[in-house]
């Protein structure tokens, strides 16, 4: 304990700051989606939160970092720095789109980050459906299993990007039924997959459809965070730009598709296969997340992608104090808050 004259010192500095500070704390928003109920908990512990499990494995904070970039000058360090951080604070890790890598180790070290995030943490290899489409049609299923093993990825994650493609200049033409094709990778090879979108989210005949798939988990890419057929979109001329705009409102927030989901889970019982979700898109923080997984009826996660991106392109120290934040405020909703 301090003396008596330093904790007296304390107690008047932090009083002094209450007046000047008190004025500038009133509060008019108020998040209307739980109730709080302060009276019957103390201060949470670590282990309020529970652990979730994907691919076999354990996670510690039900957090996934989303797929974001491989293959240009600062990947490497965003990629080694996302892993140091899922290995100490056990979350999930998804890559960027391995592309770039598939037939090609030059840019291999910006990817290879299973030596950093370590065996017990979850880490899935990326590629796109349009690439899947390119490697049935050559008959090399041989490329997805060398990936997987070079990363020692716990498996594949397929991104659906249609509106992406359409409107980016140099963008793939997708030719088949996703499902079809995903289902034609199952067939193949015996890995864990997880499917997920890439901004705008899916809608309940998609969401029936994957379900009903043995794959290892559904991630939402809902509309309302990173856009990526918004992103191909500014690269296209003005009036390009001008007369699409619209296609990039299209889509489904991660609230809705949460609802899609459980609706599945009830109509589709037994035939329901798939029950672990990824819920990303506008996730901006750790009440979001927590209202999401809470909503759910599924196995859920929430994943995170700019946010993260935007503390790890610099020293580890910054992602480390907003990795330790959001475990903070998650122990808080565990502790204190309930939807409603």
């Amino acid at each position: 304990m301090p003396p008596p004259f330093l904790e007296q010192e304390q107690t008047s500095k932090r009083k002094q700051d209450h007046i000047e500070l008190a004025f500038l704390s009133q509060t008019t928003e108020r998040d209307e989606r739980f109730y709080y109920e302060p009276f019957l908990a103390g201060h949470p512990e670590r282990n309020v939160i529970p652990e979730k499990h994907l691919a076999g494995k354990t996670l510690r904070l039900p957090i996934w970092i989303g797929s974001m970039t491989g293959g240009t000058e600062k990947a490497g360090l965003i990629n080694r720095n996302l892993a140091q951080a899922c290995k100490e604070f056990g979350m999930g890790f998804g890559l960027g789109s391995c592309r770039i890598i598939l037939k090609n180790d030059d840019f291999f070290e910006d990817f290879n980050v299973r030596p950093i995030i370590g065996d017990e943490q979850v880490f899935f290899a990326n590629l796109g459906i349009a690439q899947i489409e390119e490697i049935i049609e050559s008959g090399r299923f041989e490329l997805i299993r060398d990936l997987i093993t070079r990363l020692d990825a716990d498996g594949l994650i397929i991104h659906i990007n249609p509106l992406q493609e359409w409107l980016q200049p140099e963008g793939d033409k997708i030719k088949h039924n996703p499902i079809e094709t995903i289902s034609r990778v199952l067939d193949a090879i015996d890995i864990k997959i997880i499917v997920k979108e890439v901004g705008q989210g899916f809608g309940p005949k998609s969401f029936m459809e994957l379900m009903r798939l043995p794959i290892e988990a559904i991630e939402f890419g809902a509309h309302g965070g990173t856009n990526f057929a918004t992103l191909e979109l500014h690269r296209q001329k003005d009036t390009i730009r001008e007369q699409m705009l619209p296609l990039t409102h299209i889509g489904h927030s991660a609230e809705e598709m949460v609802s899609f989901a459980n609706n599945a889970l009830a109509v589709l019982g037994a035939e329901a296969h798939c029950k672990n979700i990824i819920a990303s898109g506008g996730v901006r923080n750790f009440l979001d997340g927590y209202y999401l997984i809470k909503k759910s009826n599924l196995n859920t996660v929430y994943a995170q992608a700019s946010a993260f991106l935007k503390h790890a392109t610099g020293d580890y120290e910054q992602l480390r104090q907003y990795c330790i934040s959001q475990e903070k405020g998650l122990m808080t909703s565990y502790q204190y808050l309930s939807i409603k």
